[in-house]
């Protein structure tokens, strides 16, 4: 039977603002006792009357589980005057609260509340206090009534804050009349939140609010699968599916979506393609900065000759035919591409292209989108390169951690630079690219550099593929395979590949092996084998540096299975080794982790030997990989090592942006490179098991590719050039442009 306990809230030990889940110290004269449980809205100095029962917990003692709770206005003064002077109503401390209480006694909330002016009676407040302390006062009851109201429909605490700080009083009527308008206008309420709400509040599955947000959804669903638009007829039969209603009659909801200018509809070719305001305008402008950078130089051929030849004689660069044509072409144009598959000689051209212009007492800027990209090209041209967010120099916002990300550098504080070097351009999305361009100034070279063939970018766009289809740009492309590259399996293989061509699995190779094996968990065992015991001294690398590549996220050789596997026997649990349980995945120290979003507020520090911070920063990104250094189970933190040493902090809230990444996916794998790389390749979707996919996590390997699995499934992706297509127009807007130049 449970038990009643009440008292104030004198302390509030921890609360996780994302479930409500509270740790507070409960007093009132006859006890004090830590209470434990789910609270809507508490704050310390409320008074409150809790049912549950009294619990034994192994390191922390005698709790009290609370199982409900509510609020009680407190009525002895000595009450009165802890909630006033708690800290709850700023201003109030407990010295002022005395005061109030010895001045009103009993009637001390009845005059805050009704008669707020005659607090101004008491020594050290004013009548512009009072009337602040009475606001302050209203605001508790009407926050403590909002998060009780939004309880009952399901809403999480965390949202639940959200909502009444965007909306106020104005909240119960928008969640009676349109919940729809939430996922519209606070960051990380989405369509499914509020279609769940409007299912309790009643509102009808034909309702125009409703439809309207689905066609909404269905938009931003497709851009998180790349694409900037999608045809108006995939837009309705996914709408209709999602509602789970009919589609005739929705036009008329896209038009109305258009007359509000949330949408853009462009016909090309018959069809009618429906984006939503903002990918159209990223892409428009896109367009307009590429060419207004797309200067031509009139250089005298004579002498940029001569400079390139001193150039290559001075730092002993010995360049084809073609990696001078992109060399001339950079001095020439205001935008340069220059693309090409592994080993066709790219970084020889960047490195040539670099030491010209600094000949020329230039100053260069060299970029990539992550940081493991950025590594690679400071490694190979000897100069620093920074991510493009970095680059950008990301501002410190305060607030909403979905906010959208601000850069410092930008058209009012351009990057100061006479060219700039971006590479793994495959990976630029439509808007990072847009930031990018704002932050350029016209007169500014611009070389984008990336392999066409890759993978396209996990956000929306297909920015490197449609500047070379818009045919509005110089690109050079490279495609002789240099006599040491050739020597690699990898990059032979990886061409062929390409090429739709056998390759040969012969294990003959020196860096490139297929092991066939066509059991699971014969292949699982295997992948364990050789990555603790056959691959690191073969690569002279560890365990860590090892990635397992895989097509698919679900499946018996999906990253989900793969990594509970793999942390077993990798990094299995330990005394004294603390983990964390966060959505059914085991975080446990040592274990190596992805960040799986862009997070623009996180902050992280890089410290010397002696412990003293050298640098530090903000952002950290989709597809960054680190290693889980500490887990503190009481401040509910546990701390991270990404590449070049940064750390950083995680509230356990936060893990959802966390996955283990002893396997990833494929196209996670985008922009890194690792020693070797192993993949489990028996079966799959057809869509997923393509040549696109098989060659880019070939060319994510340096030193050496191990499949393990079907010679079969291996040829089959050879075969299979289908690959998801994308719905991007940035070569279409470079276009529509020339006819108004």
């Amino acid at each position: 039977m449970a038990e009643i306990i009440e008292g104030y809230v004198d302390k509030i030990v921890f609360r996780n603002a994302e479930n409500g889940y509270t740790v507070l110290s409960l007093v009132n004269d006859d006890l004090e006792m830590t209470c434990v449980g789910m609270f809507t809205f508490i704050s310390e100095g409320e008074f409150i009357q809790a049912s549950g029962n009294y619990i034994a917990h192994q390191l922390y003692g005698e709790q009290f589980q609370v199982e409900s709770y509510e609020f009680k206005k407190p009525e002895d003064l000595e009450s009165m005057e802890r909630y006033l002077g708690s800290g709850a109503i700023k201003g109030i401390k407990s010295g002022l609260a005395a005061r109030i209480v010895r001045r009103f006694k009993e009637d001390s909330f009845r005059i805050i509340e009704e008669e707020p002016e005659r607090l101004a009676e008491v020594k050290g407040i004013s009548e512009k206090m009072a009337k602040e302390i009475s606001k302050q006062f209203e605001d508790k009851k009407e926050m403590r009534g909002a998060m009780l109201f939004l309880q009952q429909y399901g809403v999480s605490t965390t949202f639940a804050v959200k909502i009444y700080k965007e909306y106020g009083a104005r909240m119960y009527d928008i969640i009676k009349e349109n919940p729809y308008k939430l996922a519209e206008d606070i960051s990380g309420i989405g369509f499914k939140v509020s279609d769940e709400i409007a299912a309790k509040v009643g509102i009808g599955a034909n309702s125009d609010y409703r439809i309207k947000a689905g066609l909404l959804y269905i938009l931003l669903q497709g851009s998180s699968a790349g694409h900037v638009y999608l045809p108006e007829s995939v837009l309705l039969s996914k709408t209709a599916e999602l509602l789970g209603i009919n589609v005739n009659g929705m036009e008329k909801h896209v038009i109305d979506l258009a007359f509000d200018r949330k949408i853009i509809i462009r016909e090309t070719n018959g069809t009618k393609n429906v984006y939503s305001a903002s990918l159209f305008y990223l892409e428009l402008n896109t367009a307009k900065m590429l060419w207004d950078l797309n200067i031509k130089y009139n250089l005298d051929a004579k002498y940029i000759a001569e400079r390139l030849s001193a150039v290559e004689s001075l730092f002993k660069i010995e360049l084809d035919e073609m990696q001078r044509t992109a060399v001339l072409e950079a001095t020439k144009n205001g935008v340069l591409v220059l693309t090409g598959g592994p080993g066709t000689g790219k970084t020889t051209t960047i490195n040539a292209i670099i030491r010209f212009f600094e000949a020329e007492g230039m100053d260069i800027l060299l970029a990539a989108p992550t940081g493991r990209a950025a590594k690679r090209m400071t490694e190979t041209t000897g100069y620093e390169a920074r991510t493009i967010h970095r680059l950008l120099e990301i501002s410190k916002m305060s607030g909403d951690l979905e906010s959208k990300q601000m850069f410092e550098r930008n058209e009012m504080n351009p990057l100061e630079t006479d060219v700039i070097i971006i590479d793994e351009l495959s990976m630029v999305d439509i808007s990072l690219m847009h930031a990018l361009l704002k932050a350029i100034t016209v007169g500014t070279r611009l070389i984008l550099v990336g392999d066409v063939n890759q993978l396209p970018s996990v956000g929306p766009g297909n920015v490197l593929r449609d500047i070379i289809s818009s045919h509005q740009f110089n690109v050079v492309k490279l495609t002789k395979i240099f006599r040491q590259a050739a020597e690699s399996d990898i990059i032979v293989n990886a061409h062929k590949i390409n090429a739709g061509e056998t390759i040969k699995l012969d294990n003959k190779s020196k860096d490139f092996f297929l092991l066939q094996r066509d059991n699971v968990n014969v292949i699982i065992n295997v992948i364990l084998t050789l990555i603790k015991d056959k691959i690191p001294n073969y690569v002279n690398a560890t365990s860590y540096d090892i990635q397992v590549l895989t097509p698919m996220r679900k499946g018996e050789l999906g990253v989900e299975r793969l990594n509970q596997v793999l942390q077993q026997f990798l990094n299995p649990p330990e005394s004294g080794k603390k983990e964390k349980e966060f959505n059914q995945i085991i975080f446990r120290e040592g274990d190596k982790i992805m960040q799986i979003k862009n997070n623009y507020q996180l902050t992280w520090e890089i410290k010397s030997k002696y412990g003293i911070t050298t640098e530090n920063g903000t952002g950290v990104f989709n597809g960054d990989m680190g290693v889980i250094k500490e887990i503190n189970l009481f401040a509910e933190e546990l701390v991270i090592e990404f590449d070049e040493g940064r750390m950083v902090e995680y509230s356990f809230s936060q893990l959802e942006e966390l996955e283990l990444a002893y396997a990833t996916t494929i196209h996670k794998a985008q922009g890194s490179e690792y020693p070797a790389v192993i993949m489990p390749l028996l079966t799959g979707p057809r869509m997923l098991m393509n040549r696109n996919l098989l060659y880019t996590a070939v060319t994510r390997a340096k030193n050496c590719v191990i499949i393990v699995g079907s010679e079969k499934t291996v040829q089959a992706m050879i075969e299979n050039e289908s690959e998801q297509h994308r719905y991007s127009s940035l070569s279409e807007r470079i276009i529509e442009l020339l006819d108004v130049s």
